[in-house]
């Protein structure tokens, strides 16, 4: 996401970086609750409450501020993510999620969507790598490795959730290999967002 952003702010454009949960003083708050390995024993339902309280609150305060002042908004992650871990995740279904989204965030919709294609098993370990060297340097005082946590079962079908999602919304979510190199993945990315800037 940063070398999208800074090859947009080259091209001229606007860009706003944020990401969720989290994007707001608030929202890192619930941030750290969702993610903090010690709070393994969330109840489902809260988990996915909270998330939609950090979205809500990241719309208003973020989102949709820099969109009225014409800038771009690069969001690492949204409600297909809730759709996908939650409602496929934890089972919650994916018509909760839409109907909260409708209510909670006015049905505020990506205009491009990218989702990187990865192996799911690298993808995890990948990311609890990355946990680990962030905690030991320091960077936050927590972990963020309570989903890392989760079974095979749970990662696949967070899968199924993402798959079903770009298959019900072609027109606005482009899956991008991402088994390459970082170059090659971060190319391939920019092929997807010049398409879109030019349509």
């Amino acid at each position: 996401m940063r070398r999208l952003a800074a090859e947009l702010r080259a091209a001229g454009y606007k860009v706003i970086e944020t990401r969720e949960p989290g994007g707001t003083p608030t929202g890192e708050k619930m941030r750290k609750v969702l993610l903090d390995s010690g709070t393994a024993a969330l109840a489902p339902l809260a988990e996915m409450a909270l998330m939609f309280a950090s979205r809500a609150q990241h719309i208003a305060e973020v989102i949709e501020p820099a969109l009225a002042a014409g800038s771009i908004v690069l969001c690492d992650r949204f409600t297909d993510s809730t759709e996908a871990y939650q409602g496929g995740g934890r089972r919650l279904g994916s018509q909760v999620v839409r109907e909260l989204h409708r209510v909670l965030c006015g049905n505020l919709q990506p205009d491009l969507t990218i989702l990187l294609d990865s192996n799911p098993g690298a993808s995890v370990s990948r990311a609890r790598r990355r946990n680990k060297r962030t905690s030991r340097a320091g960077h936050h005082a927590h972990d963020e490795n309570r989903f890392e946590q989760e079974t095979r079962g749970f990662f696949a079908r967070v899968s199924d959730g993402y798959a079903a999602i770009a298959k019900r919304e072609s027109g606005r979510v482009v899956m991008v290999d991402a088994r390459g190199t970082p170059a090659q993945t971060h190319q391939r990315i920019m092929e997807v967002v010049r398409r879109k800037l030019k349509g």
